[in-house]
């Protein structure tokens, strides 16, 4: 068996006012990995250590004791399934990618179309439920989205990460900076505004996790 396609939903009832948004990210990465292909820079990290840190913390979420399945809300090409079979290959995982950017699903379908525990799907959100689901960097890039629209996008993601999961979610963001104004076109926020938010709106613990060398934080969600 082959990565495959499973959906090619562009929306889902509710997208509503988000659609240019979704519309927004989807060039903005198409672009991106028509310029840099399969690489860290294809999808606006600035390289594969970073990006992998990144992975770290958004993995504490999960317990590789037994097998499991994975969302992956803007997989980019499939970057984590390297990772997931270089650092924890003894546990079997039932990946899902899922991104706005046709070309970048098209993309990971080419690199990873010979593994038969991955498959991809092209839209906003997960078309099917699972035990996880992590998410890296997609609230970064605001781009000229205004931050009340662009909160609005946050909070709808975070909403479908906990409907279309089991047992929770990660994500994570970028810091609001103490001293220096944040550079334009990026959001960042404080450390404990979405955690109350998720704490708060799905009964859920939620966990902070930061001091890794990176100017941001990791928000892991923990279902009851």
């Amino acid at each position: 068996m082959r990565a495959a396609v499973v959906t090619s939903e562009l929306a889902s009832p509710g997208a509503g006012d988000l659609s240019r948004i979704y519309n927004g990210i989807a060039a903005y990465y198409s672009a991106k990995v028509a310029r840099f292909g399969a690489t860290p820079n294809g999808v606006d990290w600035t390289c594969q250590a970073t990006q992998e840190m990144r992975f770290v913390q958004l993995l504490r979420l999960c317990d590789f004791a037994s097998p499991f399945s994975l969302n992956d809300l803007g997989c980019g090409y499939g970057a984590l399934i390297a990772y997931l079979g270089r650092r924890h290959n003894g546990c079997a995982v039932d990946y899902l990618g899922i991104d706005v950017s046709e070309p970048m699903v098209r993309r990971a379908l080419r690199l990873w179309r010979n593994r038969g525990d991955a498959a991809f799907a092209i839209g906003h959100s997960s078309p099917r439920t699972a035990d996880y689901a992590v998410a890296s960097g997609i609230f970064n890039v605001a781009q000229d989205q205004p931050q009340h629209d662009w909160e609005q996008f946050i909070a709808a993601s975070l909403d479908d990460l906990h409907r279309t999961t089991r047992r929770g979610f990660a994500v994570n963001f970028m810091k609001r900076p103490e001293s220096a104004p944040a550079r334009r076109g990026l959001y960042t926020t404080d450390t404990v505004s979405w955690a109350r938010y998720c704490a708060s709106r799905f009964n859920a613990i939620a966990e902070v996790h930061d001091g890794y060398g990176l100017m941001e934080f990791t928000l892991i969600v923990r279902k009851p």
